[in-house]
């Protein structure tokens, strides 16, 4: 054999043992795979949207009067009920005023003829003492005057003393309507008396705050000692549950959305847990520039789990379906954001590269992939190309 002959020879041997030694699919030793078949399904059609949780309710609390803050029952996260003492002002003062006016109340009564306690202020005008002592001196003063003319008449008296009699009358009268104007003036100040006396009780009560509903407390504006004014906000407090989700929906798939719909909610940072909600407020019109449909979802959050102000997904369960191709999850391989399933095609692996979609139990939605298509079910490091056998 020729030299030529002799170094052709060792080069063939040479790029034999590399293509070897580079692990090519042919040489790749056969894999044993599981199968399955991909398959056509009707699904209900889910709508994705982003959003944001909020309170349903928020309320910035604070006392109707001003005052030292004394207590402050709860703080800054802290689970609140409807109807409980949060916080509570100095009430020496009130006390105070409260007393003040229930005395300017029990004068008011002894004044125009009333026992001091009592809650009944009718009175009839014609019988008190002031009324009845000034209807006595005009009735006598009336009598006199009859006398008077009687005698002036039969040429007893002169004219001097009818007219002091008619004067005498005339005084007499008014003095009547007089009393009858303070009895009335009277009651006035003992109705202003009673208001007033309402008022300080009020006012009393109003030292308290309580929760308006249920929640937890998301801002403490106020420190102990310090003094408010009126209307001055005390602290914030929200409504945990439920918890509203707002999000816009496409136009486009908006028709199949009604109020009530189940909605499954996702929130960022936890990993595969999900909550529940439905469909409680829809927009009546889009939103011209985005093209968009505001929906408003009440979400459950009895547990507490959720906070306002945390972004979420929703998925709307819509009343229509559509025609899908599935896949078990477990055939679905991902290498470089490239997402693809493995067929058998000869004896050896085939891959095709598909589109995930929607996931429903263990399957997920493929397209790119016709139905009926056997793949092969986790194939971990199979490459395309390598033979394989299918076991059962």
């Amino acid at each position: 054999m020729s030299a030529c002959s002799l170094l052709l020879a060792g080069c063939r041997s040479n790029q034999t043992q590399a293509s070897a030694s580079r692990g090519g699919p042919g040489t790749l030793p056969p894999r044993a795979v599981k199968l399955a078949t991909s398959e056509a399904r009707s699904l209900t059609r889910m709508v994705s949207a982003p959003g944001t949780l909020a309170a349903d309710e928020q309320a910035t609390l604070s006392f109707k009067v001003a005052g030292r803050l004394s207590e402050q029952k709860v703080d800054l996260g802290s689970t609140i009920r409807k109807g409980q003492l949060v916080a509570q002002l100095e009430t020496t003062e009130f006390k105070v005023r409260l007393e003040q006016a229930e005395a300017a109340l029990q004068q008011a009564r002894v004044r125009i003829g009333l026992a001091p306690q009592g809650d009944d202020d009718r009175i009839q005008t014609e019988n008190t003492a002031l009324v009845r002592q000034a209807r006595a001196v005009l009735e006598e003063s009336k009598a006199n005057l009859e006398r008077t003319k009687q005698l002036v008449n039969q040429g007893i008296q002169s004219q001097a003393e009818l007219d002091r009699a008619e004067s005498a009358y005339k005084v007499a009268d008014s003095r009547y309507q007089d009393a009858v104007e303070e009895v009335r003036n009277r009651q006035a100040v003992l109705l202003q008396r009673r208001s007033e006396l309402a008022i300080a009780r009020q006012q009393l009560v109003e030292t308290s705050l309580y929760a308006p509903f249920n929640g937890a407390v998301r801002e403490r504006r106020a420190s102990l000692g310090e003094f408010l004014a009126s209307g001055a906000p005390v602290m914030t407090i929200v409504r945990i549950h439920p918890l509203r989700l707002r999000v816009e929906v496409p136009e486009r798939e908006a028709p199949g959305i009604r109020l009530g719909q189940t909605v499954r909610v996702t929130v960022e940072g936890e990993s595969g847990e999900s909550h529940s909600g439905r469909i409680a407020r829809l927009s009546p019109a889009f939103q011209e520039q985005s093209r968009t449909l505001i929906i408003e979802a009440e979400v459950d959050n009895q547990q507490g789990k959720l906070r306002p102000g945390s972004f979420a997904k929703a998925e709307i369960q819509t009343s229509s379906t559509a025609d899908v191709v599935m896949v078990p999850a477990d055939a679905i391989v991902t290498f470089a954001g490239i997402q693809k399933v493995f067929t058998v095609k000869d004896g050896k692996a085939a891959e095709t590269s598909v589109v995930v979609g929607r996931r429903s139990d263990d399957w997920v939605v493929v397209e790119g992939l016709p139905a009926n298509t056997p793949v092969v079910l986790a194939p971990g490091n199979l490459v395309s190309g390598q033979p394989v056998t299918v076991s059962k």
